[in-house]
């Protein structure tokens, strides 16, 4: 299991805890540290079962999430966000549900805010060149979810990155994640590859788990929707570019630099 923590002091032992209390599945946990202002070993005082890895600068998600993985040693990985807390038993759920989608990626949960409402990002659409085009929108059209479905487990164009569930050697088989990511959009890269190659990628609807979503972003939120644009043009100009005409090319890099200043001050505001 990889948990990526940046400044996530506030829910990171919580989440470690209710990792460590999944008895009916072997763990090893490797927590990779992006740099938090504070040691975060402190806020794992007394938990065993945890390898706790540093870096010295803030390197990206996707970076932190590969090196964990190269330092676990299981079939099967979880990377899972340090606001994310799994009741007991759910774990072997997620495994038992995974074992049975042929050919499966990546599985994902229901994931749920804080109030029991579900997260829309836990079952998604993939981004398509038509959907990155308006701009003005408070959430592009790329994140809109598909319907939930009342079935164990359901089929999907991509799930949220704050909790995928896949085979060690899925995951490598496509390489990790792609590092040219900083924050955002690695998540919706790596099912698409997933894709490509012949993997389902589904989202485990039984399997309701609460994410307190942005506690350490909120502390950086220009910085934080900055990486998101990086990663729709990033995403873009790997799966939709070549396809596309000159002209949506066009339209696509203006609509995503005309967004990210009122994405931005809107988000600052927020802070407030």
């Amino acid at each position: 299991m990889v948990i990526v923590t940046h400044d996530s002091e506030a829910t990171l032992r919580r989440c470690v805890e209710a990792v460590l209390a999944q008895s009916e599945v072997a763990l090893e946990v490797c927590i990779v540290d992006n740099a938090s202002s504070r040691d975060p070993a402190e806020a794992l005082i007394g938990l065993d079962r945890c390898t706790l890895v540093h870096h010295a600068r803030n390197l990206g998600f996707s970076v932190a999430c590969n090196r964990g993985a190269a330092d676990c040693a299981a079939e099967w990985l979880l990377f899972l966000n340090p606001d994310c807390f799994l009741e007991p038993g759910q774990l072997a759920r997620l495994i038992d549900i995974a074992i049975r989608i042929p050919q499966l990626g990546v599985l994902g949960a229901q994931l749920l805010n804080e109030d029991g409402s579900p997260q829309a990002a836990s079952l998604r659409q993939a981004p398509r060149a038509r959907q990155f085009l308006p701009w003005v929108e408070r959430t592009p059209l790329w994140t809109q979810p598909v319907e939930a479905c009342p079935d164990e487990a359901v089929r999907v164009e991509a799930i949220s990155g704050a909790l995928m569930l896949m085979r060690a050697t899925a995951f490598r088989s496509v390489g990790g994640l792609d590092e040219g990511y900083r924050l955002h959009c690695e998540d919706l890269d790596l099912c698409k590859r997933l894709q490509l190659a012949g993997q389902a990628v589904a989202c485990a609807t039984a399997v309701r788990v609460t994410h307190v979503k942005g506690t350490s972003s909120r502390r950086r939120p220009i910085w934080v929707e900055w990486q998101k644009h990086r990663g729709m043009w990033r995403y873009f100009g790997k799966f939709e570019r070549a396809q596309s005409p000159a002209w949506l090319v066009i339209v696509v890099a203006l609509g995503i630099a005309l967004r990210f200043p009122l994405a931005a001050v809107r988000a600052w505001l927020e802070g407030f």
